[in-house]
């Protein structure tokens, strides 16, 4: 799959404000400065779709991205930041959680993982939640480019046999750099084999 046209669509912080137009989701979340923003960019082929910030926490609301007339790439807030207050973390919270509870056009989720450190408890928790929610989701690992191919390969196999402790089977786990560009094709080829079976 190539992407040939990618479109703001639209911001919103509860389902019933997101865009009239129902069609498939694909939503992107991680840990705050994940480099969620910034993957998002690169598999759009834009550099300025998505906003990006050297300071975490900057995305608030639920933003759309209509893609190639078809379906929507969905920019969720980050979780885990914790210099906001209570509140701030509260609202983020009901934020998140209304999207992925309700959105009834949510096709898959994509879990963004620093790929320099190790799956954290808040990371675990969050997934935890999506598999007895019954929502789809795929891991990425992010940042791939900062790190070697043996430390990386180390790092999943420990992050995944933590997973395992709990869990029957992986979900499907994709790997990307922001930088190089690495792991675009991937993700966007798993993208359309999801599209083909709705």
């Amino acid at each position: 799959m190539k992407i040939s046209e990618a479109k703001f669509a639209g911001s919103s912080v509860r389902v019933s404000g997101k865009p009239a137009r129902r069609l498939p989701e694909f939503a992107f979340i991680g840990r705050s400065n994940v480099g969620k923003s910034s993957l998002i960019n690169m598999l759009c082929g834009s550099g300025k779709l998505a906003k990006t910030s050297a300071s975490p926490g900057k995305t608030k609301v639920v933003n759309h991205f209509l893609i190639n007339d078809s379906w929507y790439l969905v920019d969720l807030p980050g979780y885990g930041y914790a210099r906001m207050g209570m509140e701030g973390r509260e609202e983020l919270r009901k934020v998140i959680g209304d999207f992925i509870s309700n959105s009834e056009e949510l096709a898959e989720l994509f879990v963004l993982v620093d790929c320099r450190h190790d799956l954290g408890r808040i990371d675990r928790d969050f997934m935890d939640s999506l598999g007895r929610a019954g929502v789809p989701f795929s891991i990425i690992y992010t940042k791939t480019d900062k790190i070697g191919p043996n430390v990386l390969k180390a790092r999943v196999e420990k992050n995944s046999g933590v997973l395992l402790e709990s869990w029957e089977e992986l979900p499907p786990t994709l790997y990307s750099s922001s930088q190089t560009g690495s792991g675009k094709e991937e993700i966007l080829s798993h993208i359309e084999s999801v599209l083909k079976t709705l």
